[in-house]
């Protein structure tokens, strides 16, 4: 394990180990605006070198989900500036995801006057929850026009400009698990006929300018992004393999170019060898890889050499005293599936850590 807890560098961004929270929505934001709940949750994470928080919407029509947060107004700076402090203290670094859901929610989870806006008017099957009717298909999207896009574009910059303000060491943009920036990339949900729409350069406009300006805003070393090749969570379809493989070689050489911090990848059974080599081959800086890695083969992941460092998703969220438990080869907490989204403390901050729970090491 000495890789995984031994202090990471790479071209200027260094971390206290190897070791990364995963983002997670957990749905506590009540009102749209961070809490003292969720200080209390961050707070007891801060093993991690590096904490991506849950998907947080730069824009009043990205809050698709129920009681996700937002960092568009006064009160979620002030609210993430709280949690910023707590991390810190705890000497973890802390990056916000922005994530603006697109066409995956419904209308009754956004402020009123706004609704749903994606690449095309393409609705997406299957439903999702809200507070005020319990299950709901998902709402109709308004495609965004070119000036919309431009607003879409502004709304991440001062997104990451209020991050900032709020004590970030910076953010990550979602382009993943089939949010608005991969309903560009995918063609079956943008059908679009302009200068964001058709070919791979076209579809990934949208993540590469909104990269390029908040770098310009906030500085590259403080902006990542997260991708999932080949999966297709929020009713993607599956496309040309060739062409999905062109798209992420494509973005990630993009991307270098920049010179924005890492690139976040959220692995799956489907993503090829040559399409892992390509990310690799075309950006240097830190690639961190997530989803199914376990304590016990973390470090031969990072061997392999294309992840420099490693995220942790459930693990995380039921053990806050992970990175301890993986000092000492201490088994782990069992996740409540039940708890995962519901509000309140109840599987959120009551997980027993070993100081609370004696547990016999393995």
């Amino acid at each position: 394990m000495k890789s995984l807890l031994t202090a990471y560098r790479k071209n200027g961004f260094s971390l206290k180990n190897h070791i990364v929270m995963a983002p997670m929505t957990r749905s506590r934001a009540t009102g749209n605006i961070p809490n003292d709940l969720m200080a209390t949750y961050y707070a007891q994470r801060t093993g991690a070198g590096l904490i991506v928080t849950e998907g947080t919407s730069p824009t009043p029509d990205g809050l698709g989900y129920p009681r996700i947060p937002g960092i568009f107004n006064d009160a979620q700076i002030a609210g993430w500036k709280n949690i910023t402090d707590k991390v810190h203290a705890g000497g973890s670094k802390i990056f916000l995801q922005l994530m603006h859901t697109g066409r995956i929610g419904h209308l009754d989870n956004l402020p009123e006057g706004w609704s749903l806006s994606g690449a095309s008017s393409i609705k997406a099957a299957g439903q999702i929850y809200t507070d005020t009717a319990g299950m709901q298909e998902h709402s109709e999207p308004v495609p965004l026009t070119w000036e919309g896009i431009q607003k879409v574009i502004d709304g991440f910059v001062t997104a990451a400009e209020n991050a900032v303000k709020a004590g970030f060491d910076g953010v990550e943009l979602h382009g993943a698990n089939g949010y608005l920036l991969e309903q560009f990339l995918n063609p079956h949900t943008n059908d679009r006929t302009d200068d964001y729409g058709g070919s791979i350069e076209h579809r990934a406009r949208l993540s590469i300018e909104i990269a390029q300006k908040t770098a310009a805003a906030i500085g590259r070393d403080r902006v990542g992004i997260r991708f999932s090749p080949y999966a297709y969570l929020g009713d993607l379809k599956p496309y040309d393999v060739e062409e999905v493989h062109a798209t992420y070689a494509y973005l990630a050489k993009a991307l270098n170019e920049i010179g924005i911090t890492y690139i976040h990848i959220a692995s799956n059974p489907n993503i090829p060898q040559r399409t892992f080599d390509a990310i690799r081959s075309n950006f240097s800086n830190t690639i961190i890889l997530c989803n199914g890695i376990t304590p016990d083969t973390a470090t031969a992941v990072l061997q392999k050499g294309f992840a420099d460092i490693v995220a942790f998703g459930r693990s995380f969220l039921a053990n806050p005293d992970l990175v301890d438990r993986i000092e000492q080869h201490a088994p782990l907490n069992e996740i409540d599936l039940s708890t995962l989204y519901t509000p309140g403390p109840k599987g959120y901050t009551d997980y027993p850590t070993m100081r609370l729970s004696p547990v016999h090491s393995i």
